[in-house]
């Protein structure tokens, strides 16, 4: 495959705001570090994504280096929200998991709330490494992740986007494209592959650390967000659902497991093992 490399990093240190780009980061055993520790819920306890709320796209989350955050979003004071005290956690469901995380506070659910129009709540996950398994249909025992979809990381290629961005030019909704990576909020953006290589990955190594693939990632709405207006299309969607579906989901991307600590920076060599 030539010389595949680490191209960008992002996180997403509230779970659904915009994401922030790094040069380099440490990948924990739940996911790089920082990355969805956060996640807002509504008043039935279940967690809150641009599914619900498209316009989570510009709200913009930024990590300190404390572990606290810096929000901020059109029309509001930005505000920034530490890390809570340990106590007691209040339990969200995430898709079918229920998890526990520990509110954010009064000041930090008033802001959320008066942003997305409802009322929601701010939790931090306290405890990456107890409390939330990996589904255990791809997980191997221990594995847990943070307030991610599904899985620890999510990598794209580089060359699979521009191949689906011939494909939606092609397509009923053209007009729509060339969509921008951000559609598809990864971790970790891979070069030098040729279109769709990440498909029969099993086994990868990036800079110090070593991932198994979990599964393909089948997409959802999130997808068609405009990630600067929050305005829907209809594409990538439609164009997946002709050319990319898979085991009765439309697949974008893998999401992988590391198994091992360590530290991925721009530039590193991804090397596809098996």
């Amino acid at each position: 495959m030539g010389h595949a490399q680490l191209l960008s990093i992002h996180i997403h240190p509230v779970k659904a705001f915009r994401g922030q780009s790094l040069r380099e980061v440490v990948v924990e055993p739940w996911g790089p570090a920082g990355d969805r520790r956060w996640a807002l819920i509504d008043d039935g306890g279940r967690v809150v994504t641009q599914r619900q709320q498209p316009r989570l796209a510009l709200a913009a989350a930024e990590l300190l280096p404390d572990g606290g955050l810096r929000l901020s979003a059109p029309g509001l004071e930005p505000l920034t929200v530490p890390v809570p005290e340990p106590g007691d956690t209040v339990s969200m469901e995430i898709f079918r998991d229920k998890v526990e995380g520990v509110p954010a506070g009064d000041a930090a659910d008033a802001w959320c709330s008066a942003y997305l129009g409802a009322e929601v709540r701010l939790l931090h996950l306290d405890d990456p490494a107890a409390r939330r398994p990996v589904d255990p249909e791809y997980a191997r025992p221990g594995e847990t992740v943070s307030f991610a979809d599904g899985y620890p990381l999510l990598a794209v290629s580089a060359a699979s986007l521009d191949a689906l961005n011939s494909l939606i030019a092609a397509g009923d909704h053209a007009v729509e494209g060339p969509l921008p990576m951000n559609r598809f909020r990864p971790n970790v953006v891979v070069g030098g592959t040729e279109p769709w290589a990440e498909d029969d990955w099993t086994r990868v190594e990036i800079g110090e650390v070593a991932f198994r693939v979990a599964k393909m990632c089948g997409r959802c709405v999130v997808t068609t967000t405009d990630q600067s207006t929050a305005a829907r299309g209809k594409e990538p969607l439609h164009s997946l659902g002709r050319h990319r579906r898979i085991g009765g989901k439309l697949v974008f991307g893998q999401n992988l497991v590391p198994l091992n600590r360590g530290t991925i920076r721009v530039g590193d060599t991804v090397r596809v093992v098996t």
